[in-house]
């Protein structure tokens, strides 16, 4: 029997996510198979015994993408604290189970306690940690519940039972922003802070999918497979305790269709359509990073140039060149001396490498055919040594009826250098996966003095669907730290964490109180749509603030007066 939890930990094999459908029932398998749903399985192949990881060796939906972090007067203007003290309504997430996927938790923190000391933590599942006990149906990682934890919290050296911790502080934040108790000296309290706690802590992705993307050592980043494990986790558990269940996802990338295609997006999907179920997610940092291009060639337009600056040279990056069917695009780049990788005709399943012989710079241009359900066109291109300059992607059409297509870069933050479009638009520049249409996406804003946080990932989907659905307050948002303190953060993570509490706040009026017992993801969403903040000189929906800003007690007084 192979070693599965060897084959999870190990940068020797590639980790492939395989749908259900596709798997051949007679083709043999002799390594590990983890079940994600009844929809996708994760399988694990030596990479001795394959071509190099590529676009153009493997479908592109199969290879894990990677997904980075994306970075109490913020409860006050939500109207979440006018809901915990409101008298008949009292909401502070009592009986919902609150659930988040991150760099793990500080669980000796007083705000994640009780009153009587014991946990508000109903399990962590740490990936981390190889040599633990795994959850049922789970191959890896080490999980412990609520009495190992009280058991740790008792004990002089806590760590030497529950050995989790959160190196970074990212998670322990977000946690408390959402279910953080109340603590008078310091001025603090969580949107829910009655909710109990969830906790998977991420392993990071593994070095051959860091090297394939060029992210750069020491950046936190997680991989696709690990993301849709914890989803899977959280659900299950979620089933087991029979609490309703909220999710916290801060985490995301901007490379993708930026409509229905990835994996990750698609089975966030479906758990938010089950009963009792939910999804939070941000729209992301990218607004301002000059990492999307929106081409459009039209009239008798022989092609178009797309120049891309590189700031200095690097090791490499990526980027993926987007159309909707039937459109159908070819490319050819050209160097900063001027020499030209010939144009590559469109077919599918084709890769290309070209070297530049003055910059030393080998691109490979991948072909890999229609990857999505509408048979949407994906030109992936991969550069290797990039010199500093001005690069062009030369881009002909093939054939166009709109003549559409957008390109992405990686957010900046999963980079090895600066790299830019010269002539970028900041529109639909949501991170994945706050583009699928289930889930509910958050932008944020500056309560200070009311204004857009300029960096907020902007709608909508290329799919036309309206993202973010509002915002949230992102901006120097007050919360614990590692060492017991307080600490600031700013980001749309920051408008998600808030967002989810005002989300238990309805799950507990909703679900736990029977005041509404068939109220689904969607309904929740559509409540808060209804009840967000609008400004009399902006018209809604937009880009940029979605439906308005969050007001969750608005929310229930628009319900009342209906």
């Amino acid at each position: 029997m192979p070693d599965c939890r060897e084959q999870v930990y190990s940068n020797d094999y590639f980790d492939f996510i395989i749908p259900y459908e596709a798997r051949k029932e007679n083709e043999p398998f002799d390594g590990c198979i983890q079940r994600v749903s009844e929809y996708f399985d994760i399988f694990f192949y030596p990479r001795s015994e394959l071509p190099p990881l590529g676009v153009g060796n493997f479908s592109y939906s199969s290879i894990p993408n990677c997904y980075g972090l994306l970075d109490t007067i913020a409860l006050e203007e939500s109207g979440i604290i006018r809901l915990q003290n409101q008298p008949v309504l009292s909401l502070k997430g009592r009986g919902v189970l609150v659930g988040f996927l991150d760099t793990g938790i500080d669980y000796t923190n007083p705000l994640f306690r009780y009153t009587d000391g014991s946990t508000r933590i109903m399990s962590i599942w740490d990936q981390t940690i190889e040599n633990g006990r795994p959850p049922a149906g789970i191959l890896y990682g080490a999980e412990y519940r609520a009495e190992e934890i009280n058991q740790a919290l008792a004990s002089d050296d806590p760590y030497a039972i529950v050995p989790s911790r959160d190196e970074t502080g990212h998670g322990t934040f977000l946690a408390g922003i959402t279910c953080g108790g109340e603590d008078v000296a310091n001025d603090f309290i969580g949107a829910a802070p009655n909710a109990a706690l969830a906790i998977v802590k991420l392993k990071q992705a593994k070095q051959y999918l860091r090297d394939f993307f060029f992210v750069p050592d020491g950046v936190v980043v997680f991989q696709e497979t690990d993301i849709m494990m914890a989803v899977t986790y959280l659900n299950g558990l979620a089933a087991i305790l029979n609490m309703p269940l909220v999710i916290c996802l801060a985490l995301g990338n901007s490379i993708g269709s930026h409509g229905r295609a990835e994996n990750l997006a698609a089975y966030l999907n479906f758990i938010c359509l089950r009963r009792q179920r939910s999804i939070v997610t941000a729209a992301g940092n990218e607004a301002n990073s000059r990492h999307h291009y929106q081409g459009r060639i039209s009239g008798e337009m022989k092609y178009e140039d797309v120049e891309l600056n590189v700031e200095e040279d690097m090791e490499g990056f990526v980027l993926e060149l987007w159309s909707e069917a039937p459109e159908l695009f070819e490319v050819s780049v050209i160097s900063p001396t001027g020499e030209q990788m010939p144009r590559i005709p469109a077919s599918t399943r084709t890769s290309t490498a070209f070297r530049f012989v003055f910059e030393g710079t080998t691109v490979t241009v991948d072909y890999p055919g229609y990857v999505t359900e509408a048979e949407n066109q994906l030109i992936f291109f991969r550069f290797v040594k990039p010199r500093k300059g001005l690069w062009i992607i030369r881009v002909y059409p093939a054939n166009i009826v709109t003549g559409n297509y957008n390109i992405w870069l990686p957010m900046k933050e999963l980079m090895l250098g600066t790299v830019f479009f010269l002539r970028s638009n900041p529109e639909i520049t949501l991170t994945s996966p706050g583009t699928a249409n289930q889930v509910i996406t958050v932008g944020g804003y500056q309560v200070a003095d009311r204004s857009i946080y300029a960096d907020s990932g902007r709608g909508y989907t290329v799919t036309g669907e309206i993202k973010p659905d509002f915002v949230a307050p992102a901006v120097n948002i007050y919360g614990p730290g590692l060492r017991h303190n307080y600490v600031t953060y700013t980001g749309t993570s920051v408008a998600a964490a808030v967002t989810a509490g005002a989300v238990a706040q309805i799950m507990q009026w909703a679900l736990v109180e029977q005041n509404n017992p068939w109220l689904s993801n969607a309904g929740i969403k559509n409540m808060l749509i209804r009840g967000a903040g609008k400004s009399g000189d902006r018209s809604y929906p937009n880009r940029e603030w979605g439906y308005g800003t969050l007001d969750v007690y608005n929310a229930f007084n628009e319900m009342r007066n209906r």
